[in-house]
């Protein structure tokens, strides 16, 4: 059994659920609009730029969580389910994880986006597992602190190999899958290596290095 590793947001999905959930925070008028979507969108553009500073999107992204109850955050979060993540689930997606369990491989996401927002994608998707960014609990709810080492870039890595220690898993055999350089220090690390609808810089460097280019979408 190899490790099948996926990126979620523009990977097996159409969009970033991050950002997602912050419009849909807007949408319903719990955040400030105006205020809230400037620095949603600035975020964003930061990430993709490759210069996010995780630590202070961190505690933009998850101080909402904290001023509401879990009962209601998890009401939410169904109707975020239905209006902004099944839309743009990828057919395509849904056929390259099912290759991948019929292959007996494990199915892992592996993501940026905090446990609270990707845990019931994760479970809609049927994967086996995922790694994220853990907000911090106390009592059941939400501090608006992150807990532990963030689930970026190189704390991916970090991240992995610390569920290795507690997984009858290796990288032996393993798959990554992602849209962005930010994921290149963990895409280097596995045996294969594959780039799904990638930015510029990794679609250059899977060109350089002759690693696969998928389109799911």
């Amino acid at each position: 059994m190899s490790l099948a590793i996926f990126d979620l947001d523009n990977t097996l999905l159409a969009g970033d659920s991050d950002h997602a959930w912050g419009e849909f925070l807007c949408e319903k008028g719990i955040v400030d609009s105006d205020e809230y979507s400037r620095a949603n969108d600035y975020f964003y553009e930061q990430y993709k730029n490759g210069g996010l500073d995780i630590f202070e999107f961190l505690a933009f992204a998850l101080k909402p969580l904290a001023q509401m109850k879990r009962a209601e955050l998890d009401k939410l979060h169904l109707e975020f389910m239905e209006s902004k993540i099944i839309p743009i689930m990828l057919p395509k997606a849904a056929e390259l994880l099912q290759n991948h369990r019929e292959q007996g491989d494990y199915l892992l996401i592996i993501t940026a986006t905090n446990r609270f927002v990707t845990g019931p994608i994760a479970d809609k998707l049927g994967v086996d597992d995922i790694i994220a960014t853990d907000p911090e609990e106390v009592d059941g709810e939400y501090t608006g602190k992150v807990a532990g080492i963030p689930c970026f870039q190189d704390g991916k890595v970090t991240r992995l190999n610390e569920w290795l220690k507690h997984n009858d898993f290796n990288l032996e055999g393993s798959y990554f899958y992602s849209d962005s350089h930010n994921d290149l220090p963990l895409l280097e690390k596995v045996t294969h290596p594959v780039a799904v609808n990638p930015d510029e810089t990794l679609e250059d460097h899977a060109n350089a290095n002759l690693w696969p280019v998928l389109d799911l979408r």
